[in-house]
């Protein structure tokens, strides 16, 4: 087995272990038969760089990013929300191109799936070789790229280079 295909199962059985908790053997040996065919034939797909899982402070700044994309989706929530049940539905749809710096997909998809989590904006595509994204927002405040950059992706953007490149 090559080294990210082992990385790969041990952060999948890791995932595993904590979904089916509290653990027993018979979850355990269908988490070890299931994440070692995942990780056999997507394990070169997903880990082309294990080296990069050696850095520790890579797992804290995750740590860090689950709070922030919490924090924004309840955020965007409680906007959404408020648009719907405005009398005058207060709302200014339309797609915006931003700038992104990132580099790696895992990074530009993370990026990407953050955006289209939180409500009132929808990652449409992605365009790596300039380094866009054109991204639906239900209230376009600003159609200036390096103004929509500021507002949608600068709060994930930083967190994620810390964590992917």
């Amino acid at each position: 087995m090559r080294k990210s295909q082992i990385i790969l199962f041990l952060l999948a059985f890791l995932v595993w272990s904590f979904l089916t908790w509290p653990l027993d053997l018979q979850h355990l040996i269908v988490g070890i038969f299931i994440c070692g065919f995942v990780s056999f034939v997507t394990g070169d797909m997903f880990i082309k760089r294990p080296h990069m899982f050696k850095h520790i402070s890579r797992y804290l700044w995750f740590l860090y990013y689950i709070p922030l994309l919490i924090r924004e989706c309840i955020k965007a929530n409680i906007d959404v929300a408020y648009r719907v049940i405005h009398p005058d539905l207060p709302i200014n749809p339309g797609i915006v191109k931003v700038k992104t710096t990132l580099k790696s997909d895992t990074a530009l998809t993370f990026l990407a799936n953050s955006i289209t989590l939180t409500p009132g904006t929808m990652s449409v595509d992605i365009d790596e070789e300039n380094g866009f994204l054109y991204i639906h927002w239900i209230e376009v405040k600003d159609k200036d790229i390096q103004k929509a950059t500021e507002i949608i992706v600068k709060i994930f953007e930083d967190v994620l280079r810390r964590i992917f490149e």
